[in-house]
């Protein structure tokens, strides 16, 4: 996996620790289940203990991290049952953004998505995962910020983590990336064509098949048959 850029610059530091490690989490620099060593994140970011445990409570927070009692900070587990809930949400809150978006986006943010699917198709010929994660958040990034629905995006916001952990998971079933493009294309054309049902339809369709994609990969690995973990951090 290609090396995320996770050293902090001389700017407001605090929001640059948390803004990075919402980056690496969100990019599956760190997996589910995986314990957050605080030694190793100071030496990782190259700060301070006081301000990796702040920035770790503000995750906390958004429900990107679990604080686990007698063993610390970790990337929360996700059950298939719990999966199945996510790509739910999703499909009835990302076909709704698409919806809107077609009413709404200007040339400027079509160019924008049309950009972002130049770097998904760029990232599937390259066979980078981490890559093609990226490019798909910031595609459905500008679909979010044209919908401007803060609600739609404040929930899908907090689970990020989890749901690129999930495209990670679909995409890496044998031609499911190269699927996903074209599903990702009908959506932007629709958009493009201020066809505002025909971009929910084309959303709500990327979103199940993703589903069905990711299911294969959790029975395949065998994930699907038991729980990856508890359902919550008290569990």
């Amino acid at each position: 996996m290609p090396m995320l850029d996770l050293r902090i610059s001389p700017k407001p530091v605090q929001h640059q620790i948390v803004e990075k490690l919402r980056e690496a989490i969100a990019a599956g620099r760190f997996r589910p289940g995986e314990r957050l060593v605080e030694a190793d994140l100071c030496e990782m970011f190259g700060v301070s203990r006081p301000s990796i445990r702040e920035a770790l409570r503000s995750l906390e927070g958004e429900r990107l991290i679990w604080m686990i009692p007698n063993r610390g900070p970790q990337i929360p587990v996700l059950t298939w049952k719990q999966a199945t809930e996510i790509y739910r949400v999703r499909a009835l809150l990302e076909g709704e953004a698409a919806f809107v978006a077609a009413q709404r986006a200007t040339a400027e943010d079509l160019k924008l998505m049309r950009a972002s699917l130049a770097a998904f198709g760029k990232a599937v010929r390259a066979n980078d995962e981490e890559k093609e994660i990226s490019a798909t958040a910031a595609f459905y990034g500008h679909i979010l910020r044209v919908c401007a629905n803060f609600v739609i995006e404040e929930t899908l916001q907090g689970l990020l983590a989890r749901i690129n952990f999930l495209r990670g998971r679909s995409m890496s079933r044998p031609g499911r990336a190269k699927v996903s493009l074209q599903e990702m294309k009908l959506i932007f054309e629709a958009i493009a064509a201020r066809n505002g049902s025909a971009a929910r339809d084309a959303a709500i369709k990327h979103v199940e098949n993703a589903c069905s994609s990711a299911k294969d990969a959790y029975m395949a690995s065998g994930l699907a048959r038991h729980d990856l973990g508890q359902g919550s951090p008290s569990g």
